[in-house]
């Protein structure tokens, strides 16, 4: 028996050893199988996602309205429809537009640049003295191409997103579609989650990973659905801004400072950067503006807005969404500097609670 029982082990180890040698032998056809897979669920992907941001809105017509679930789902896709039809007919077509004119006088403005710098900054006395205009002088054309090449691949990028977009088009329509059912059955969904729970686990095992998943849910919806509708209002408040300026291009801009202030911390500076250089290029001193605005803009986001709509939502230090940012882009571009935040607040929780039982096992208090 005992020598059986090791054949059986020994033949166990041998599969899974073969199947993972198989595995990473296939890395690329899993990946593509995988991504194939995925790309099958873009629907329901997009639907789950669409539902998940727009049950807050439907939950609170049906708490303070008492509006029952028909008609919230209605008016909530009535709103998410005139949306679309906006940012289709009137957003997008100007973001475009810009896009196109910026890249068609882009030669024009390198030589405005260039004699704005030559004017103001080479014929400088006050900066001939402490040697600036000499370094300027010499290395002015190289820094105009290297800011341009800049300009140049953000503006592409966004092209590329918009277009991306469109091409994803119909899984987001078909999307839709599925999310109000999703929304009409959420309780009949969360349901037969819990009685699979409950037949799997033993009750408190069950009733653990409910509540886990109640505060992961309220983490990610709360942070997530709190910091669009904060660079919303960034965004709508940095256009209004830009008109009174008289800057040019103001949707292009304040979209960038939208998108981008999604991302904690960084993404301020990293929206700021392309709003000065497209403002650069025709303007400085109104690029000087649209840089000193931005950064009071933001800090009213960052002292007053934020805090109004995010509160404390993930409880985590700079030094956690520092690190969050860090590695979530790292691995994940953009998305993962977004969603990095959230994660590793989930991640400190559990380990927290994990670190707290421990200590509590071994009777060790630490004030």
């Amino acid at each position: 028996m005992f020598k059986i029982k090791n054949s059986i082990h020994f033949f166990i180890i041998l599969l899974i050893s073969f199947i993972l040698f198989r595995m990473v032998n296939s890395l690329d056809t899993i990946t593509v199988n995988i991504k194939t897979f995925i790309s099958i669920l873009g629907p329901f992907i997009w639907a789950f996602s669409i539902a998940y941001l727009l049950n807050p809105m439907m939950s609170y017509l049906e708490r303070n309205f008492k509006i029952k679930r028909g008609l919230s789902i209605g008016i909530v896709y009535l709103v998410v429809l005139g949306l679309i039809i906006i940012t289709a007919t009137i957003v997008s077509p100007r973001i475009v537009k810009s896009i196109a004119q910026i890249l068609n006088d882009m030669p024009s403005y390198i030589n405005i640049t260039q004699e704005w710098v030559k004017t103001n900054v080479i014929n400088s006395k006050i900066l001939e003295r402490y040697g600036v205009t000499g370094y300027v002088e010499q290395n002015i054309n190289q820094i105009l191409i290297q800011v341009t090449a800049f300009l140049d691949k953000t503006l592409n990028t966004l092209v590329v997103s918009i277009i991306g977009f469109t091409s994803v088009f119909f899984n987001l329509i078909l999307g839709l579609i599925i999310s109000i059912y999703l929304l009409k059955d959420k309780e009949q969904f969360i349901i037969s989650i819990k009685k699979v729970l409950y037949a799997v686990f033993s009750q408190d095992v069950a009733n653990s990973i409910i509540k886990f998943g109640t505060e992961v849910d309220d983490i990610f919806s709360q942070f997530i659905i709190g910091k669009f509708i904060d660079s919303l209002i960034i965004a709508i408040l940095c256009f209004l801004g830009l008109l009174i300026l008289k800057i040019d291009y103001p949707i292009l801009i304040s979209l960038i400072i939208g998108i981008t202030n999604m991302i904690p911390y960084f993404g301020p500076i990293i929206g700021m950067i392309p709003a000065v250089v497209i403002t650069l290029f025709y303007s400085p001193i109104k690029a000087l503006w649209v840089a000193i605005f931005i950064l009071i803009l933001q800090q009213f986001d960052g002292w007053v807005l934020g805090p109004k709509i995010l509160g404390d939502k993930v409880g985590l230090s700079p030094f956690w969404v520092i690190l969050a940012i860090v590695i979530g882009g790292g691995t994940f571009g953009v998305l993962g500097m977004f969603l990095g935040v959230p994660i590793i607040a989930v991640i400190k929780m559990i380990l927290e609670r994990y670190v707290a039982k421990k200590l509590s096992n071994k009777k060790i208090h630490i004030k």
